[in-house]
């Protein structure tokens, strides 16, 4: 573990933070170790510290969790089962649940009887159903809460995190979520929250084909884009894509508000998942899911979600914002 560390000094050992077998106050999480600094993570770990909370992170980029404690606080630990140990909550926001089962096949030996495992990541509900009824024979409860809202809230700490769980849980991670997110959902028991957030991305991946195509029928028909983007804002046509995405990363050509393509393929995939589980027909859906992975395999990896309007202009021959 690296000794790099910003703020007050204090034992940084598990003994120092109380000892791997003690005591926990149920009503009170003091130290939070937080697995997977990111986009996301970053941001959201650095709104814990400014909370007051203990943290130290983890992330599997070398280097990277030394740079936080840098530039930001807290401590930094060589990997999961350091961070975890003797922490009061485990934060884990990971690209799949795969990853959460083998972080917490990791951190499970170490963690107290007590602890609490948070898991962020926008993961599928029967994996996460899985791992929490591992842990709960370790007398560790789990609860999930995925995020929405971006990097730009991850930041300012509004994000929307939706949740699932036992009501006593909740009520104990409450303080730990309300630093990192204002609005906060309980959806069911757990995975309740990741159901919910693959859901809402499933609508908004809709919405955002849906006003791509829209564009580039006005566009072609002699409509200007921006000026399209103003009315259905001020319409009955307006939605997230509407307002925080066509103009900021379409129209100006960025594509990079910090959410990977992947990670939207993925999330349709979950949905539908979800879909097939509870025997629910799923036609658009299914389309809109197709697309978006069809975008996916035109652009490649490691390009932003937004940049799936590239192949909706590809199909039409045309760039939106004038430029063939």
């Amino acid at each position: 573990m690296s000794d790099i560390k910003n703020g007050a000094s204090g034992d940084r050992s598990a003994e120092g933070r109380g000892g791997l077998n003690r005591p926990l106050d149920a009503a009170r999480i003091q130290t939070v170790a937080f697995i997977g600094i990111g986009n996301m993570g970053w941001p959201m770990a650095a709104n814990l510290v400014k909370a007051g909370f203990e943290v130290t992170v983890c992330d599997a980029r070398p280097g990277h969790a030394a740079r936080f404690v840098t530039e930001v606080g807290g401590h930094a630990a060589a990997g999961p089962a350091e961070a975890a140990k003797g922490a009061d909550c485990v934060v884990t926001i990971v690209p799949t649940s795969t990853q959460v089962a083998d972080v917490a096949a990791l951190i499970a030996p170490v963690l107290s009887k007590g602890t609490l495992v948070v898991d962020m990541t926008s993961g599928q509900p029967g994996k996460t159903r899985e791992i929490a009824a591992d842990l709960a024979a370790r007398g560790v409860a789990m609860v999930d809460a995925p995020v929405s809202g971006g990097v730009p809230r991850a930041k300012t700490g509004d994000l929307a995190i939706m949740v699932g769980g036992e009501d006593a849980d909740l009520d104990r991670a409450d303080p730990v979520l309300r630093a990192m997110g204002t609005s906060i959902h309980r959806c069911g028991s757990i995975g309740a929250g990741q159901a919910m957030k693959a859901l809402n991305n499933l609508v908004s991946a809709g919405g955002f084909l849906m006003g791509i195509e829209a564009l580039l029928i006005g566009q072609r028909f002699g409509l200007d884009a921006a000026k399209m983007v103003d009315v259905l804002n001020a319409s009955s046509g307006m939605t997230n894509s509407s307002q925080k995405k066509f103009k900021q990363y379409v129209l100006s050509r960025r594509f990079d508000d910090g959410f990977g393509l992947e990670l939207m393929v993925k999330d349709l995939g979950i949905a539908l998942e979800v879909g097939r589980e509870t025997n629910t027909p799923t036609p658009f859906s299914a389309l809109c899911r197709e697309l978006w992975a069809a975008s996916l395999t035109a652009l490649g990896p490691g390009h932003n979600h937004t940049a799936s309007a590239q192949l909706s202009e590809k199909m039409a021959g045309e760039i939106l914002g004038g430029n063939k």
